[in-house]
């Protein structure tokens, strides 16, 4: 990830308008673009943030794709979970080094990686994926963005309510259509404190999922929001938001794993005779 360029290398391209292309360099391979073409041997050897001239005239500034550039490039199979979004997932999840992570499912393999590389040589993520096309098509994303499967990321494929008791994860992070189904087992085997944490695209999706949460009895602390991108143009003077931004795409729900509570009272209610504000029902 540093140093000249070499072939097996990807890069991320970028024109005068400032258009991004994601290249993997190959022997005797060729850049086509609108401008021309770059041949891949003119960039092997090169150090990043260098500049090169397509045969049509063309500049375009040479550089290594950060993470975010790779999702957003590279080809997937399922829907991928956005930039916009995994930053939040890492931060409220709190994915640190050394832990254990538990994810499902792996999709195009984007969360994945994020997950992978924010826990680092000293953790473990096991993400599991129930459709096999979906995993072989997650491993070859992997494969290129890291170059390897890097040793603390385990792809399985499978259930990931039937792992839940094996790895008792620290972490469990899912993209699921219906995670509501790993709140039981999530209930059982992840230690106090641990975060239980969900994407989902819809409203009712958030509704069962938190309903389900709360009356397990076992987690508190539980919220949803969703994230808003919205980039602005700066020059000189002239400063402005785009006309267009990246709106919803998905919600993400966190909870905490807490032991049952009783009260004396034997029931866990508001003042408005509403679900406990915390998310814990008594027992």
């Amino acid at each position: 990830m540093s140093g000249p360029f070499r072939l097996g290398d990807s890069l991320l391209l970028v024109d005068g308008k400032g258009r991004h292309y994601l290249v993997k360099l190959v022997e005797g391979g060729e850049f086509h673009y609108h401008r021309g073409v770059v041949p891949h041997a003119e960039l092997v050897g090169r150090s990043e943030g260098c500049w090169v001239t397509s045969t049509g005239g063309g500049r375009l500034l040479v550089l290594r794709p950060r993470l975010a550039d790779y999702i957003l490039k590279m080809q997937r199979g399922a829907q991928v979970v956005y930039p916009k979004d995994i930053g939040p997932i890492l931060v409220w999840a709190d994915i640190a080094p050394g832990m254990t992570v538990l994810e499902a499912g792996t999709g195009s393999g984007a969360l994945a990686m994020a997950l992978a590389r924010a826990v680092g040589a000293g953790g473990r993520v096991v993400s599991v994926e129930r459709r096999p096309d979906h995993g072989a098509h997650a491993r070859r994303a992997i494969r290129r963005w890291f170059g390897e499967i890097p040793p603390q990321l385990e792809l399985r494929e499978g259930e990931v309510e039937d792992v839940v008791g094996e790895i008792r994860p620290e972490r469990l992070v899912l993209d699921l259509p219906e995670p509501w189904h790993v709140v039981t087992p999530a209930a059982e085997h992840q230690p106090g404190g641990a975060v239980f944490c969900a994407y989902l695209p819809t409203i009712p999706q958030v509704q069962t999922l938190v309903e389900a949460l709360r009356s397990s009895g076992r987690f508190a602390e539980i919220e949803t929001f969703e994230t808003l991108h919205r980039s602005w143009k700066v020059a000189g003077r002239s400063v402005r938001p785009d006309h267009q931004m990246v709106g919803h795409t998905g919600f993400v729900t966190v909870a905490r794993r807490v032991e049952a509570r009783v009260d004396d009272v034997g029931s866990a209610t508001d003042d408005a005779g509403g679900a406990d504000p915390q998310g814990v029902t008594a027992r």
